[in-house]
């Protein structure tokens, strides 16, 4: 639906009334979302709400989509807007059929954000061996993040214990075991 919301937003620079419209539409969908999240809602309970709500809203959007389509210029910003959330009407309306569903994928762009910035300059680390530490460490640093843990906390306990921690129990070196124990005033592991 971001993407959707998106296409129209742009468009209001050549068709104010319409990409309004359509802005005001959306706006209202997320309103929804935002009651579910407010309410503490999940799975069933959020499509219950979703179907009673959203779904009037989505089948006013679609009814409104293709009577204005003849009315603009298929090439035209808003006119383009129009095709695109039409030509995937069946994906931005799935999340009503599971309220586990995000009704976008926001969450999951953002987190690929530092991937798709970070490419160029990971091609100079300098070895295959410097590759593979690099994406250990950023695969620990995102977890970290992913569990609302301060990564830098967390690198800092995990590089001052790890030499001397055994072997064979470097597992519990990791972020969600860590993150379940607490440093007490001495440095020693307690469960929290």
């Amino acid at each position: 639906m971001a993407h959707a919301r998106r296409r129209h937003f742009e468009a209001q620079s050549s068709d104010l009334m319409r990409s309004t419209v359509m802005l005001a539409y959306i706006r209202l969908l997320y309103d929804v979302e935002r009651e579910a999240q407010e309410r503490g809602l999940k799975g069933e309970a959020r499509r219950a709400l979703r179907l009673e709500k959203s779904k009037l809203i989505l089948d006013d959007i679609r009814t409104y989509l293709v009577r204005e389509q003849p009315q603009v210029l298929p090439k035209s910003p808003e006119g383009e807007a129009i095709a695109y959330t039409l030509a995937n009407w069946k994906a931005l309306t799935r999340y009503l059929d599971d309220g586990d569903l995000a009704i976008d994928n926001n969450g999951a762009e953002r987190s690929l954000r530092g991937v798709a910035v970070g490419r160029k300059n990971w091609m100079f680390y300098g070895s295959d061996n410097g590759g593979r530490t690099a994406a250990v460490l950023t695969s620990l640093i995102a977890t970290s993040k992913r569990l609302h843990m301060d990564p830098f906390a967390y690198l800092r306990d995990l590089f001052a214990r790890i030499s001397s921690h055994p072997q064979s129990r470097l597992a519990e070196l990791l972020p969600d075991p860590w993150k379940r124990t607490e440093q007490d005033g001495d440095g020693n592991q307690v469960e929290g």
